[in-house]
């Protein structure tokens, strides 16, 4: 992918996990408010964020803003840039129509898809390739929504080449580190990359020697210190979202191009394996 400046959105994701308790009450308000802040003056924004002026500095230089005025104008910009100027999902107003709902969700879509496409990094989708396909097994693993990402992932990789296993009950995931070797791989799932089931699990993936491939939106959250590759979805989600349509949208489209790729590079090995699971299946249908 061609290098370009990272956006507002994307800057607050690098970081988010390095800001204090009142910066990050900024990002989050910033992240959901994209609109009203662009006109804010700082002042404003402090008072919206219940945080100080001083807060909202250190803020903007934490992103790497010369001051207030070069982060809003930032924000103005990444405002201007997304498809057809559409508000995010989490704005619907209580007067929209179903017409309305509609476009803004599909906004808020397109929206997903097109950060993630940008956050791609070309040479992260061939080691991740490289760690599955060279894998003994590999555990597909997330916690509460990331579970259904992981389980999508399971059964479509299943679809192509053996060993891909969803383990879905936090305590059997442990159950399941604890036998992993160093020719195994797992494939986590997790928007924030920031629990205390992830942590407790990766720190005994880690002492098996197994290597990790993560799914997130936060390439600096906790999870990331222990993935060998870090899969960098789009979509920003609100606090009160907890799992948003966009942000799974985003990492199904993350799973897609790592399958495609890995059935690329194996292509004979991989049209076996279909055509085998295609011939009993057969027997499911009338």
């Amino acid at each position: 992918m061609p290098n370009r400046p990272r956006t507002v959105l994307e800057r607050i994701s690098d970081e988010y996990y390095q800001l204090t308790a009142s910066e990050r009450k900024v990002a989050d308000y910033v992240v959901i408010h994209q609109r009203d802040t662009q006109f804010m003056s700082i002042s404003d924004l402090a008072d919206a964020c219940g945080v100080a002026e001083a807060t909202v500095s250190r803020f903007c230089r934490r992103l790497k803003y010369k001051g207030y005025n070069a982060f809003k104008l930032a924000v103005a910009n990444t405002a201007a840039q997304r498809p057809g100027n559409l508000v995010l999902s989490g704005e619907i107003d209580p007067e929209d129509n179903v017409p309305d709902l509609c476009q803004k969700l599909y906004g808020s879509a397109v929206d997903a898809l097109s950060q993630t496409v940008s956050l791609i990094r070309p040479e992260d989708i061939s080691a991740a390739a490289d760690l599955l396909t060279n894998a003994s097994r590999v555990l597909c693993m997330g916690q509460g929504g990331s579970m259904i990402m992981a389980m999508e992932a399971a059964h479509l990789f299943s679809t192509a080449m053996p060993g891909f296993v969803p383990v879905w009950d936090s305590h059997l995931q442990l159950v399941a580190a604890a036998t992993l070797t160093s020719k195994d791989a797992v494939l986590f799932f997790s928007y924030s990359g920031a629990t205390r089931d992830l942590l407790d699990l990766l720190e005994v993936v880690r002492e098996r020697q197994a290597k990790v491939v993560l799914v997130t939106h936060f390439p600096k959250s906790p999870a990331a210190g222990f993935a060998d590759v870090i899969l960098q979805c789009g979509a920003n989600e609100g606090p009160l979202q907890m799992g948003s349509v966009p942000a799974r949208i985003a990492q199904l489209f993350l799973v897609d191009v790592l399958f495609t790729e890995v059935c690329r590079r194996n292509g004979d090995a991989v049209k076996n394996v279909q055509e085998q699971i295609a011939d009993v299946l057969s027997l499911k249908h009338l």
